[in-house]
């Protein structure tokens, strides 16, 4: 049951989340809005993809963002010889005890940076599967918790296709957003040859945030309230997708559910309680483009994912926003206060 003083989480939510922010910009200059999302998703307990070009800042972002939180990080560099082992871990026989034990692998850890992800195998990419849906690792009919907070951020280049593997669709509907650095502006580029030029400042990057905290920020976001309507909104967007002409896949339930998670950890980011139709729309790219697959005819046309989506965006209806959202927000006030 969410009680009064739960109240007072959402303004740890939003000074804790400009601490990171203000921390991983110190490293990644000129992209505050690829920053917010990669908070959103950490504090909606989802796994990010960051997809671009080569030396944009990808692993940079991934590992500015372990950096600035007190957690335990592993780094995979995914290659072709990589074994699903490596990932989950094996057991070993114990001459002594003469049983098997288990060696934990590299997902055990509480940040997970999968670079280059697309360059294993599809059997190694699958090892992921259990552990970003289930946060757990079953071996030899065991099973084994991971750790809390637990989140991957994988990176992946669209354009060199050489020695390269396709992310399954069950492996990309695993992760909650997926999102492109993009170049920087002139000035941030100019801005980031004085940061960078003499040494990195990854290297200086301190923690500013604790695991507990991330766990009892993400308890606070999924207090956040979200009213009948926005989350019919929310099912009639990825309803959309699947009758799409131009989609021969539409998103996924586990789609929807992505959806609305971002949008609750968005709201807290903002200070609010409720939910808004437009933080739902404002994630609607980043959380179902990549999980949708086009048809022939549509990629003979150009039209991608991204811009079918927006396209839907414009057709599916907007419902009444803060009226109704507040009006079926709970009263968290004290019972003495509800009266007056």
């Amino acid at each position: 049951m969410t009680t009064y003083d739960e109240r007072a989480s959402l303004v740890d939510v939003t000074t804790t989340a400009d601490r990171v922010q203000r921390s991983v910009e110190g490293v990644i200059e000129g992209k505050p809005e690829v920053v917010r999302l990669a908070l959103t998703v950490l504090l909606a307990e989802g796994h990010l993809l960051i997809e671009d070009v080569p030396g944009v800042g990808k692993t940079m972002l991934a590992k500015a963002l372990a950096r600035s939180l007190d957690c335990s990080v592993r780094r995979i560099q995914f290659t072709p010889d990589l074994l699903p082992s490596d990932i989950t871990g094996v057991g070993v026989f114990d001459q002594q005890s003469k049983e098997f034990e288990f060696k934990p692998g590299a997902i055990f850890a509480q940040f997970v940076i999968g670079d280059e992800i697309n360059r294993a195998s599809p059997k190694t990419q699958s090892a992921l599967l259990e552990s970003m849906e289930e946060r757990q690792v079953t071996m030899d009919g065991r099973t084994y918790d991971l750790p809390s907070p637990f989140m991957v951020v994988a990176t992946q280049n669209p354009v060199e296709m050489e020695g390269t593997y396709p992310l399954p669709e069950a492996q990309r509907d695993r992760f909650m957003a997926r999102v492109s650095v993009g170049y920087p502006s002139p000035a941030a580029e100019l801005r980031m040859l004085d940061a960078h030029g003499a040494a990195s400042p990854l290297e200086e990057l301190r923690p500013v945030a604790r695991a507990q905290e991330v766990d009892r920020l993400t308890a606070a976001v999924r207090a956040v309230h979200v009213a009948e309507a926005v989350r019919r909104y929310a099912v009639e967007l990825v309803a959309a997708t699947r009758a799409h002409p131009d989609l021969r896949l539409g998103a996924s339930p586990r789609a929807t559910l992505h959806l609305v998670r971002a949008a609750k950890a968005s709201a807290a980011l903002a200070g609010r309680e409720y939910v808004l139709p437009d933080d739902v729309q404002a994630l609607a790219v980043p959380v179902l483009a990549h999980r949708l697959l086009p048809t022939s005819q549509a990629q003979l046309n150009r039209r991608g994912a991204e811009q079918i989506v927006l396209e839907i965006l414009h057709r599916v209806p907007v419902p009444d926003p803060a009226r109704q959202a507040r009006a079926d927000a709970p009263d968290r006030r004290p019972p003495g206060l509800r009266e007056r």
